[in-house]
């Protein structure tokens, strides 16, 4: 299972996840997947947690972000690092896109 070795944005659809969140898969094969998340201004990302190891990139807009009960204020630019099970979730400040990286692949993402 893997995607194709070349991704463009515009033949990539937005999946709507409900709540103002929509997401958007790109690169992926068992050993890592690169996803975009879209946030509306007050949508949440619930607090939940996987195995996976997570490094996010905030792409635009600005996220407060909880991991482990520490919480922080993150605009464009920065990034943070989940641990494999650690509980994590973040709520959109200000609307923006957030690009997850998670190793392994989120086989649970694919249809």
């Amino acid at each position: 299972m893997e995607s194709n070795i070349f991704q463009t944005a515009d033949d990539i659809s937005w999946e709507d996840l409900g709540d103002g969140v929509q997401r958007q898969m790109l690169g992926f094969d068992a050993k890592a997947m690169m996803v975009k998340v879209k946030f509306e201004t007050g949508a949440i990302g619930s607090v939940h947690q996987h195995p996976h190891t997570q490094v996010t990139f905030v792409e635009s807009g600005s996220f407060l972000v909880t991991i482990d009960g520490n919480s922080a204020l993150l605009k464009k630019g920065d990034g943070f690092r989940v641990p494999s099970n650690a509980l994590h979730g973040v709520k959109c400040e200000e609307a923006g896109v957030l690009v997850d990286v998670f190793s392994p692949l989120r086989e649970d993402f694919i249809k």
